[in-house]
């Protein structure tokens, strides 16, 4: 009984630290693909990054980015 309870709150904190971290914005596409066969990350989640950034893959690893500037929209 007791292996099982503390399985479950293992299993609950592992998914507690995985949850977002309030940011609105998802990580831009990735169209190019590095030549490398196992390019290094420099992050693995988002809070391995600064406030503001996100974890996102790049065309060769992983790494932090900041939210890209909104564009404003010309309709004249």
């Amino acid at each position: 009984m007791k292996a099982v309870a503390a399985l479950l709150l293992v299993g609950m904190l592992i998914l507690w630290a995985e949850l977002p971290t309030g940011s609105a914005w998802s990580c831009p596409p990735v169209r190019i693909t590095c030549a490398l066969h196992n390019p290094r990350d420099r992050c693995l989640v988002d809070r391995h990054c600064r406030r503001g950034e996100k974890c996102c893959r790049s065309f060769c690893g992983r790494k932090c980015l900041s939210k890209p500037p909104s564009i404003p929209i010309s309709y004249g």
